[in-house]
């Protein structure tokens, strides 16, 4: 496994267009380009093919330039890269790991958690990971228009325990400051929510997805504001994305990260200990450290319970406490994430 990692501050994103909109309407959504671009041997192309079949690509430009060309081991090309091995049926590996259609009260909220729940409100992403433990998920029938979200909202407003209103997709930040202000001011509206969660990759993958509109209505809320971050490997954080995450802590947000282990990318103490220290630089407390998710067509990401349990502890002796993630699992039925 090769611990590819660029030192801070040798490793410009290319010009981008500014509009995010465009950048996004403007990302590679197919493997010949993606190969073409990266100067990848066409060797590469037949499983970038299949996998892209079974799950679309889709990697805008600001996220390309970061991709090192002409190496197909490079650590962000290989969370965004389809293959072959996404074709494999491996045993556990199921369309619906995490049991997410038996919690499902309303169209387009999922409420697992005491105190919390967790609103689709975009069924798009900027980037999909091909790890994505919702790659099968249903967005068709959990995508509300505005009326169809009155029955979520009537959810939230009859349960008084419910604290927290997470934001998930997709990417929420996929769609438009319009919704996502509406939205949030209905949110707002219910005298028992303190806090706004927003779990989103787009100010990563598309750095300039954090503009004035987006600030506007998040800096206004009177709501206590979370913003996650999913960032796997220290190459995918450039100044653009530090200036980005700098943006956001200034409209009051607290930044946190979860990544996900995986196999050739992160699996190494050395390369995690980089994207903690990393992440601080940027303003970022990592959270959580998720083992895979067993999702069909990912099981080539998996590194084992006892192999990221020895990662984890050999991690210790690289940082100090608060750099630490907390290696957890999300099990289908359980109160809250398992740490490991």
């Amino acid at each position: 496994m090769q611990e590819n990692i660029i030192i801070t501050g040798k490793h410009v994103s290319a010009q981008v267009p500014n509009s995010w909109q465009q950048q996004l309407s403007q990302a590679i959504r197919d493997p010949v380009t993606l190969c073409k671009r990266l100067g990848l041997s066409s060797q590469w192309l037949p499983g970038a093919q299949a996998g892209h079949q079974l799950f679309d690509i889709c990697v805008p430009d600001a996220y390309l330039a970061r991709i090192v060309p002409n190496d197909p081991q490079d650590p962000l090309l290989l969370q965004v890269l389809p293959t072959g091995d996404e074709a494999q049926t491996s045993p556990g590996y199921v369309t619906d790991p995490l049991e997410e259609a038996d919690h499902r009260p309303a169209k387009g909220l999922i409420h697992k958690y005491a105190s919390r729940v967790l609103l689709i409100a975009s069924p798009a992403c900027a980037i999909n990971c091909r790890y994505c433990f919702r790659r099968h998920f249903p967005y068709s029938d959990n995508s509300p228009s505005r009326s169809q979200w009155q029955e979520a909202l009537d959810y939230l407003r009859n349960d008084t325990t419910i604290h927290e209103a997470i934001l998930s997709g997709g990417d929420p930040l996929a769609s438009s400051d319009r919704q996502l202000a509406w939205l949030v001011d209905q949110l707002e509206s219910i005298p028992h929510l303190k806090r706004l969660r927003i779990h989103t990759r787009l100010p990563v993958v598309i750095p300039d997805r954090v503009d004035d509109a987006l600030l506007g209505w998040l800096s206004k809320t009177r709501l206590q504001k979370v913003v996650v971050l999913h960032i796997n490997h220290a190459n995918e954080i450039d100044q653009a994305v530090i200036d980005a995450c700098q943006r956001l802590k200034q409209a009051g947000a607290t930044l946190l990260n979860q990544s996900v282990l995986l196999r050739n990318v992160n699996d190494s103490a050395v390369i995690l200990a980089a994207l903690s220290e990393r992440l601080f630089e940027a303003g970022i407390l990592p959270y959580y450290l998720h083992v895979l998710d067993p999702v069909q067509g990912a099981a080539h990401f998996d590194v084992p319970d006892s192999e990221a349990r020895a990662l984890v502890a050999q991690l210790r002796d690289h940082l100090p406490g608060f750099l630490m993630p907390r290696l957890v699992r999300e099990i289908p039925g359980k109160g809250s994430k398992t740490p490991l």
